[in-house]
């Protein structure tokens, strides 16, 4: 479940909401009662990391390009 962030245009009192995707927006603000509670739009809470499809999908090859080597080295 996403964390809504809501701010009052009245009183301005902050506060984060654990919501349902499907629940209704919050309206009525908890300080002041007043029914002027907006959602805030905020960073993202979530990082894409690991081995997922944006490192997977998209190469040209299914190798890794070899790092390059001294030919000089390697013939002796």
């Amino acid at each position: 479940m996403p964390i809504y962030e809501y701010q009052c245009g009245a009183c301005s009192h902050q506060m984060d909401k654990l919501q349902n995707i499907s629940d209704a927006p919050l309206t009525d603000c908890p300080e002041c009662e007043k029914p002027e509670l907006k959602k805030v739009i905020s960073a993202s809470g979530f990082r894409l990391k690991g081995a997922g499809w944006y490192e997977t999908d998209f190469k040209s090859s299914g190798k890794s390009p070899k790092p390059a080597s001294d030919s000089k080295a390697s013939a002796e």
